[in-house]
């Protein structure tokens, strides 16, 4: 899979506008089987910016014990206890 970097606003010549949002939440609340973070709308590819690490973070299931991985690395996980 092909990857870009890029910094700066991005434009479109095709009409996108808008902006893009995500999630947040921190590595503690993605360890808590009971937070909201892990049992409310949790699926498959979620994705979230977790602000304790500054990186996103991807679901692996869609449980509320489904493990986290960090998607910058590809090999730190949090597995909600």
């Amino acid at each position: 899979m092909a990857t870009t970097t890029f910094s700066g606003p991005v434009v479109s010549q095709n009409g996108f506008s808008g902006a893009v949002t995500s999630t947040t939440s921190t590595s503690a609340l993605l360890g808590d089987i009971a937070d909201a973070v892990n049992t409310s709308g949790k699926a498959l590819g979620t994705t979230l910016y977790n602000t304790t690490t500054k990186t996103f973070y991807v679901a692996q299931g869609a449980t509320a014990g489904s493990t986290w991985i960090d998607a910058s690395d590809g090999s730190t996980t949090i597995t909600p206890a």
